[in-house]
């Protein structure tokens, strides 16, 4: 489960993320949703531990800056960053030594296979394109074996295969009892994903939707209501 409460971000003198409270319980998926600006990226990178912040983060009940919750939840931030000098496999077992995991090398070869990055395992992070660093990312954290996942946009720069092969790993992930928290502004790539969506605006969270109180509802249609837009 991840547990957010009162958190509250600055940046100098401007308020990124005002009092936000959330709750995503075990085998859900939670939708972070809001224009860009929003405050989302400043959330799921102070459940990650990048940046200081005001209120309390509990990642399945341990206060999240602990080193017992650091090693049960995996991290895809929206801009991949990858060593230069280490290949595609070996920061899949620096990953896996550095959380003691206990993925298999079957599993890693799996994983590898299911994004098609198998013929690409020896390869430099110098030498990997956006979309290769992208999936890279996402095998990282899954080799993490995590109780919570985070991800920043993780389909900008996958291609149509990838996503629909992450979008898979996502709701496998659901049934095996992981938590599952998804950044996005684009309502397309989760409408079939959602559990739990909190809709974000300037800072705040302006409304917290259940799918199962949704119906037939159509996610734009939700959307655009809590906001105040229009349907484009």
């Amino acid at each position: 489960m991840l547990e957010v409460q009162g958190l509250r971000k600055m940046y100098g003198k401007n308020l990124a993320v005002d009092q936000v409270s959330f709750f995503v319980p075990d085998g859900q998926i939670g939708i972070l949703l809001g224009p860009n600006g929003a405050g989302k990226s400043t959330i799921i990178k102070s459940i990650a531990g990048l940046l200081r912040y005001e209120g309390m983060i509990r990642i399945q009940g341990i206060p999240s800056r602990e080193l017992e919750a650091k090693r049960i939840f995996g991290y895809v931030p929206e801009i991949p960053a990858m060593f230069e000098a280490l290949t595609v496999r070996e920061h899949i077992t620096y990953i896996r030594m550095a959380y003691r995991s206990s993925i298999t090398d079957g599993e890693v070869e799996e994983l590898l296979a299911r994004f098609d990055m198998t013929d690409k395992a020896d390869k430099l992070g110098s030498e990997l394109s956006k979309g290769m660093m992208q999936k890279v990312s996402i095998l990282c954290a899954l080799a993490v074996k995590p109780r919570v996942i985070l991800f920043d946009e993780p389909m900008v720069g996958l291609d149509p295969q990838a996503i629909r092969e992450l979008k898979a790993v996502i709701l496998e992930l659901r049934e095996q009892g992981v938590t599952v928290l998804i950044s996005t502004h684009m309502l397309e790539m989760v409408e079939e994903l959602w559990d739990v969506m909190f809709v974000m605006e300037r800072g705040r969270i302006k409304a917290s939707l259940r799918k199962e109180d949704a119906g037939d509802r159509d996610l734009d249609d939700l959307f655009f209501e809590v906001t105040g837009g229009e349907k484009r």
